[in-house]
């Protein structure tokens, strides 16, 4: 017995020795490996040192929407650990490494699980990676499974942990893991799917993002799999409350919970954020935008979102109505006068439109509704028809001739070549005669300019042009912000006041933008700030304004076009251009052909308008602009002014007349035409009195 005691005693230790010699083998052969593997290994202060690539935003001019994102392979915000709710941290950690706060970077538990899974299934899928090693490999190495990889990263993730706060990693974690659809990091994810900054999302979303870290394509809300998704959320959510991080109530209450994601790359207020990136970044960056894609380029707009919220919904319902006078697109642009800032823009009916219409129809072509192009910002842009007369008379104002002038709005020929009885389609030269008509094909009589701007009559205002000047008016018209009139001056012709020349929207609003302000202007300003990724302003929007236009000329033209008795011969008492308790500037315009219909109104703190109408030229039905695009624009304005003090125009100066000038403004027989008083030599002068003389014999109880 006592052999065999020391016997089984003698093989005991040696067996002991054979496993201590092993064990200490191993731990040789692993730090032999770890020495071997872990040469060249980058440093984890590296992380302090990292540049993140980040994507450039653009936002409204609050800095809370977010309008748009411009970025390349990543898409990423950098946010501190601060602003990320405490339910999104629990969700990731529950979901990724449970055991986050207790491990030292690894975790061995995890890794042994890990390693009999894949030794049951055959294949190294399951690494029991913690957050820490997750970290390693997304910043330093490739996602291949190898030893030398997994060693490498062991290596630094134990150095990182023995380096760095918890609270560090995790802030590093969670503006580094990917999500999909190129998001990285919890503030673009929540940015993407949600449309809301990561501080505002819901327990429900907090545990679908920490849901989608596990395999970012293969559970994307867009893709086959979203079911799946919501499962692992679900999941997620009977963890967080197994870990005393939650009650039954509040996950049965977000187990309930829709989600409602974005679609993928959303963009709002598209026409304005196109406008911002063809007309500024790309001259300023470079046309591939290269810089921005990765510089966390911060862009804060001029935008109003909740204006242009209610623009896009007044555009959309009122195309709608529109479709039944065969007006299929309609445009919208609001700034403010003051500064020049635009408030909102709507370039189409529906830019989320699949296609254009009608189905076939080629873009820029034959489209009555095209949804990417931008009307508000088009080309050379469209005929504005009456809508341009107020620079027109402001021009001649400026020429001195008073508000209360006597003109003769009578069957009237221009072309001097012609019958002075403007019975005649062409001259002997072959060119045509031009003896326009009103709208409502009357002749009033004797009406003065203040009449004849407010109520739109269209002969008169012809004069108008005529002793104000074509040259002069369309200088003023540049001026005021028009810059598209820039054909060779024999081009225009006495039709330029009634819409003879193509304006953009945007620059027709910033023009009548100038009357509001009595005659300043600031071009029309789209960005007010521009930040780099730490906050540092690299530009911001200093534009003054400047004076073109006297103080008493836009304040006439304010004190007419603000008049509802004036227009009400022409318009009714309570059109669409009145609202009841304000004092709003208004104008419409309608080409000759009925191809758009334009309204532009305007008080002291904002001025907008409307285009209606087709995109290829195609004719409307037979109806006025204030019918067409007028209540688009009321409905519209209707709202933003409420939103604004209320405020009136400042009547203009009483204007005192020379005895020279005195019978320019009184009606006295014998009946003249104002060319009598002015200039006789004038070619036009022997057909305005023949009109006048025409219009008398007809009226003989005038």
């Amino acid at each position: 017995k006592y052999y065999r005691k020391v016997y089984t005693q003698s093989r005991l230790v040696f067996i002991l020795k054979i496993l201590g010699f092993l064990f200490l083998s191993f731990i040789f052969v692993v730090f032999v490996l770890f020495i071997f593997y872990a040469k060249d290994l980058p440093r984890p202060e590296k992380f302090t040192e990292r540049h993140f690539v980040e994507s450039t935003k653009i936002y409204d001019r609050s800095g809370e929407i977010l309008l748009f994102e411009i970025y390349g392979e990543e898409k990423r915000t950098i946010v501190p650990l601060e602003t990320i709710p405490e339910h999104l941290k629990k969700a990731v950690i529950v979901a990724e490494d449970s055991n986050f706060y207790h491990h030292f970077g690894i975790d061995l538990e995890g890794m042994a699980r890990a390693f009999l899974i894949n030794l049951k299934i055959g294949r190294p899928i399951y690494g029991g990676s913690t957050i820490c090693q997750q970290l390693i490999r997304s910043t330093f190495f490739s996602t291949e499974k190898t030893i030398k990889r997994k060693i490498r990263e062991i290596v630094l993730a134990l150095e990182l942990d023995r380096r760095y706060s918890k609270e560090q990693i995790l802030e590093w974690y969670l503006n580094q893991v990917p999500f999909g659809s190129n998001c990285y990091g919890v503030e673009a994810a929540s940015q993407t799917y949600f449309g809301k900054p990561v501080a505002e999302i819901s327990l429900a979303e907090a545990a679908a993002l920490a849901a989608l870290i596990q395999a970012p394509s293969h559970l994307s809300p867009y893709g086959e799999y979203k079911d799946k998704l919501l499962e692992r959320k679900d999941y997620i959510l009977e963890r967080i409350v197994k870990e005393g991080y939650l009650t039954q109530e509040e996950m049965e209450s977000a187990q309930k919970e829709t989600l409602d994601f974005l679609p993928l790359q959303s963009i709002k207020a598209p026409h304005f954020v196109i406008y911002i990136i063809e007309n500024y970044l790309k001259p300023k960056y470079g046309k591939d935008l290269d810089f921005l894609k990765e510089n966390g380029i911060k862009v804060y707009t001029t935008l109003d979102w909740e204006l242009q919220e209610l623009a896009e919904k007044v555009i959309k319902e009122g195309v709608e109505i529109n479709k039944n006078y065969n007006a299929y697109n309609a445009s919208l642009v609001a700034i403010d006068p003051k500064n020049g800032q635009i408030l909102s823009m709507v370039g189409s009916a529906n830019w989320y439109a699949t296609s254009s219409y009608p189905e076939g129809c080629s873009s820029g072509i034959d489209c009555l509704f095209d949804p990417a192009v931008n009307i508000a910002t088009y080309g050379e842009g469209r005929q504005p028809g009456s809508a341009f007369k107020p620079f027109v008379y402001a021009q001649v104002f400026k020429r001195g001739v008073p508000v209360d002038a006597i003109l003769w709005d009578v069957k009237t020929e221009f072309n001097s070549n012609c019958s002075p009885l403007a019975n005649l389609a062409k001259d002997q030269y072959g060119l045509k005669c031009y003896h326009p008509k009103n709208y409502d094909l009357k002749f009033r009589g004797p009406v003065t300019p203040r009449q004849a701007l407010a109520q739109s009559i269209n002969v008169p205002s012809v004069k108008i042009l005529h002793l104000a000047g074509v040259e002069e008016t369309i200088n003023l018209a540049k001026s005021m912000g028009i810059t598209t009139l820039n054909k060779p001056l024999s081009w225009y012709g006495l039709s330029l006041v009634l819409g003879g020349g193509e304006v953009r929207l945007l620059d027709l609003v910033s023009g009548y933008g100038v009357f509001a302000t009595e005659g300043l202007i600031t071009s029309p300003v789209s960005i007010l700030k521009i930040e780099d990724s730490k906050g540092n302003i690299i530009k911001e929007n200093k534009k003054t304004p400047k004076k073109v236009l006297e103080t008493q000329i836009a304040r006439l033209i304010n004190d007419i076009l603000s008049d509802n008795e004036d227009r009400t011969p022409m318009f009714g008492p309570r059109s669409s251009l009145y609202f009841e308790g304000y004092q709003v500037a208004a104008k419409t315009g309608t080409t000759e052909s009925y191809k758009d219909a334009w309204t532009v109104g305007y008080t002291p703190s904002i001025v907008s308008g409307v285009w209606a109408g087709n995109n290829d030229n195609t004719p409307m039905a037979k109806k006025p602009g204030v019918m067409i695009s007028s209540p688009i624009w009321h409905r519209f304005m209707e709202k933003a002014l409420t939103l604004y003090p209320k405020e009136n125009f400042v009547k203009p100066e009483k204007e005192e007349l020379s005895e020279e000038e005195k019978p320019i403004s009184v009606l006295e027989e014998p009946y003249h035409s104002i060319l009598h008083y002015l200039d006789q030599e004038n070619p036009q002068y022997s057909n305005w009195e023949e009109g006048i003389k025409q219009w008398l014999s007809s009226h003989k109880d005038f």
